[in-house]
């Protein structure tokens, strides 16, 4: 998980630097290079949160958080994954109204807008972030009432794992929308592909043309995501069962493939992008 944290800090670090490096020298920056920026600095700020997580469950410190620090503990936690989730889905649905080519008025008239969409997405996502939060503080208060009640250590230990679970299996609920749009986007920009091929058979014309190009490149970018998230995804599910029956080595290996994701995914978005890959 080390490995892991360096790579992502190099990895998500480099993205900012070439990006406002890039930003600087033109004065201005496009809206898909902002939104790696913030991406890439969500999931810096995952990858602590991942880090931070992993020790306090090693030496099984998390129980000895006081109540203020275990809410900027969580909330930190839910606020750096919904960002470095939502922005991936917005990346997605991005390169998907930029790629794709559909004859729908309603596509057509979001392809005309895509900046303005794309910001509308981004400011309606914080209505998930604060209902999760919300969640999530009623399951802290509630943790905390009972804790105070029973202060013994098995009570304390048992209860926790309880509350643990609860408060994954929330954030893993939260979850599930953007990465089904996410997954609805990639469905999309197949069928443009497919549409986009069967169009070039007819005009007698090779697969190898610059906007089948392009659509594959933003497919790999897409599904390099589903597949990385859903990866995380089953992490936290098997995490789930391995601190209800206390295994601990099963959810180190939890924890260490849940800190693939951000690192990886990361990774994989500099080699996709011409500027990134350059410099």
């Amino acid at each position: 998980i080390i490995a892991e944290f360096i790579i992502g800090n190099l990895s998500n670090g480099f993205i900012v630097l070439i990006n406002c490096i890039d930003w600087v020298s033109k004065r201005e920056l496009s809206s898909v290079d902002k939104l790696l920026i913030i991406l890439a600095i969500s999931r810096i700020g995952l990858i602590w949160e991942i880090l931070v997580s992993w020790f306090l469950a090693l030496h099984s410190l998390a129980i000895f958080v006081s109540g203020t620090g275990l809410r900027i503990m969580i909330f930190s936690w839910i606020v750096s994954n919904h960002f470095n989730l939502w922005l991936a889905t917005i990346l997605s649905i991005f390169y998907l109204l930029k790629i794709a080519s559909f004859s729908s008025p309603a596509f057509l008239y979001l392809k005309r807008r895509v900046n303005k969409v794309i910001l509308m997405i981004l400011l309606g996502t914080l209505v998930f972030l604060f209902l999760n939060l919300i969640q999530i503080n009623m399951l802290i208060k509630d943790w905390l009432d009972r804790y105070e009640r029973n202060t013994t250590w098995n009570f304390s230990m048992s209860d926790f794992e309880t509350f643990s679970v609860s408060v994954r299996f929330t954030m893993t609920m939260f979850s599930l929308t953007p990465f089904t749009v996410a997954f609805i986007s990639f469905l999309l920009l197949v069928f443009s592909l497919q549409k986009h091929l069967q169009k070039m058979q007819l005009n007698y014309k090779g697969h190898r043309d610059p906007r089948t190009k392009v659509h594959t490149n933003a497919l790999k970018i897409v599904i390099s995501f589903l597949l990385l998230y859903a990866s995380f995804f089953l992490s936290i599910l098997i995490s789930w069962i391995s601190e209800l029956y206390q295994n601990t080595v099963i959810y180190m290996l939890c924890e260490t493939i849940g800190a693939f994701y951000p690192s990886s995914h990361s990774f994989l978005l500099i080699l996709g992008n011409a500027k990134l890959r350059q410099a």
